[in-house]
């Protein structure tokens, strides 16, 4: 049950709490899969977006016995995460003033070894066409790499672009990978592109962001809202969808992704795991640095 369906969280569009349990239920079908076994930080806005939120990563106390949580040591203690299991875990979270479900990269039970490799796109300005266009040639690195990467909308400036893996590299390899990566991109077009994590330094450049892959860490998930006007989604697109330029980084909203979805379905439906794919992307990207 939603408490308090009429609060209002999105004061600028008039979407209610109500509405958004709406959404979250009716996008469930595709939704769950991507969320299912991945440890969850709940960004929640008890008076709305208007308002400064929080992100809550622990719920040890207060929560019902039923929902599914996986322990994990923090420097102190542990932090007990909540974990997704189906619709009535998904509405509860939302009944918590959740907006934003932030997911990690592995999954229960074994959270060392991350099933997705991510790689965030965080342009310093509105030029859609430059990121767009950062967007493809990291694509295309990827594929001389020997890995098929799958891309999505982060509902806000940027895109993510996931490469799915076996889950049998461990967390540190794939972190210090998606680095190697990045810095290698950002060689390709230093004018452009930059791994600067202060934004004053950035100067106008892309901040190729890898750091969504260490143990921790986190990203958006596929097809959560995000927390800002307009309320966009963070969705899956397909390449071809970027290359024709006829998706943005804030295109989809809580009030049009549905009908895409029973238009479309879930775009990333026919993501699976790249076998053995790694240890050869390593190889090659050292003989990529090599030949310069």
């Amino acid at each position: 049950m939603i408490t308090h369906p009429q609060k209002v969280l999105f004061p600028d569009d008039g979407i209610t709490k109500g509405e958004l349990a709406a959404y979250y239920e009716a996008i469930a079908p595709v939704m769950l899969p991507h969320l299912r076994g991945r440890p969850v930080t709940m960004e929640r806005y008890p008076t709305g977006i208007g308002r400064k939120g929080f992100w809550q990563k622990d719920v040890s106390k207060g929560f019902p016995d039923w929902l599914e949580r996986v322990e994990v040591p923090k420097k102190d203690g542990v932090v007990h995460h909540p974990i997704v299991t189906g619709l009535e875990s998904l509405l509860w979270t939302v009944n918590q003033n959740t907006i934003t479900h932030h997911v990690w990269s592995s999954r229960v039970p074994d959270l060392r070894h991350p099933d997705v490799c991510v790689f965030d796109l965080d342009p310093s300005t509105d030029d859609i066409a430059s990121v767009r266009a950062a967007a493809i040639g990291l694509r295309d690195l990827l594929e001389k790499l020997a890995l098929a990467s799958w891309i999505k909308t982060t509902g806000s400036k940027g895109f993510h672009i996931v490469v799915p893996l076996d889950g049998t590299t461990a967390v540190g390899q794939v972190a210090r990978f998606a680095d190697a990566v990045g810095r290698f991109f950002v060689k390709l077009a230093p004018d452009k592109l930059t791994q600067e994590f202060n934004k004053v330094d950035r100067r106008g450049r892309i901040y190729v962001d890898t750091g969504r892959n260490g143990y921790h860490s986190t990203f958006a998930a596929a097809y959560t809202v995000r927390a800002r006007r307009g309320a966009p989604v963070s969705a899956p697109c397909t390449w071809k969808e970027i290359e024709r330029g006829e998706v943005e980084p804030a295109t989809f909203t809580v009030r049009n992704v549905l009908d895409r979805v029973e238009k479309m379905g879930d775009v990333w439906a026919d993501m699976r795991p790249q076998r053995d794919a790694f240890g050869r992307a390593t190889e090659l990207l050292a003989e990529m640095k090599t030949a310069g």
